[in-house]
């Protein structure tokens, strides 16, 4: 595993590791390799450690007989931030970090799997940061991030492609899916739009009027 990074550009997208799931080795060492800043959450820490990743800050709120001088020996330079506040997450403390340091964009692996309650907080909440962060979480089965109300990409044909209203969501368009959405509405526990996919190589349109939508591209 590499343990440097060849970027060094804030505008280049941050890389946080969370405490869920492993992913491919492969994908986290491309993503590695092209992340100006790597963020790790407390509980990760150990693990990361493992694989010989350098880490750039270590954020969290240190509750598990944390030794700082520990980690800045092993891991030097790094930045120490003890974030308590209980009333959020790790992850949206990092968030809202990346944000203070004006940091646009930020690819989050980790956060999925293992505990669901955390995979569904982690994947929810990120609608909070839609005019501060762009933010994508992957795995090794998905890629997921929230939509605007326009979204266009190209695809291949039979990408697997899921629309995951957060709430409820109103007017939502597209094309050039197998199962069209035309003035339609989802809702969580009701409608959603799993399992759709491309119908040819081109563009993929999305568009809607209200509410907040994921968009997940699948892999089997």
């Amino acid at each position: 595993m590499s343990s440097h990074h060849i970027v060094r550009d804030d505008q280049e997208p941050a890389l946080i590791i969370a405490n869920g799931a492993s992913c491919n080795p492969e994908l986290l060492g491309q993503l590695l390799e092209w992340s100006p800043l790597v963020i790790v959450l407390d509980a990760a820490m150990e693990r990361v450690m493992k694989l010989d990743i350098k880490v750039d800050v270590l954020l969290g709120d240190f509750d598990r007989n944390f030794d700082a001088n520990y980690y800045k020996e092993k891991q030097y330079p790094i930045e120490i931030v003890h974030t308590p506040d209980q009333n959020k997450t790790d992850l949206e403390k990092a968030f809202d970090y990346l944000h203070k340091r004006n940091i646009p964009a930020v690819n989050v692996v980790w956060a999925t799997g293992r505990r669901t309650d955390h995979t569904i907080t982690n994947l929810t909440n990120i609608v909070r940061y839609r005019e501060k962060l762009k933010i994508v979480i992957l795995d090794d089965y998905s890629k997921v991030f929230l939509l605007p109300k326009k979204f266009e990409k190209w695809y291949t044909a039979n990408t697997p492609i899921s629309l995951i209203p957060i709430g409820h969501v109103t007017g939502i368009q597209s094309e050039n899916l197998f199962y069209p959405l035309q003035n339609d509405s989802l809702t969580i526990g009701y409608r959603t739009g799993s399992s759709n996919h491309v119908i040819k190589d081109g563009i993929v349109l999305v568009q809607h009027e209200q509410g907040d939508l994921l968009m997940m591209e699948c892999t089997d």
